[in-house]
């Protein structure tokens, strides 16, 4: 479990979300937004289940720390699953590769253009 530390507040909530959370809070940054998001927690000390909504991206910081937990952990894999569905989301390609600096780069890749020529 992991301790999400926002706002000046603090949520608890499973490390699949908490990792979830960080990688969209970053890619949403990454691309100069911010938006709102709901992610699935546990409050203390009755460990009810509920949600939070939370503004990610620029100028929201998010904080994920691991916390001591007893008791069972619930399953909030479908939380995580929506997070990792964002659009913004980054997605790591099988099979893609990078080219190094003095290979040959891409036909269509113009430098003075950052990007490719045509489509």
């Amino acid at each position: 479990m992991r301790r999400i530390t926002y706002a000046g507040d603090t949520v608890i909530t499973t490390d699949d979300v908490a990792e979830a959370l960080v990688e969209l809070t970053a890619a949403v940054a990454n691309y100069g937004r911010a938006e709102a998001v709901r992610i699935p927690i546990v409050l203390e000390p009755s460990g009810r289940v509920d949600e939070a909504e939370l503004v990610i991206g620029v100028g929201n910081d998010v904080l994920s720390a691991p916390v001591e937990w007893d008791a069972d952990e619930p399953d909030f894999s479908e939380g995580a699953d929506d997070l990792r569905a964002h659009e913004s989301y980054t997605r790591r390609v099988e099979g893609a590769h990078l080219y190094a600096v003095d290979d040959e780069p891409p036909a269509q890749w113009d430098p003075d253009l950052e990007g490719f020529r045509d489509a």
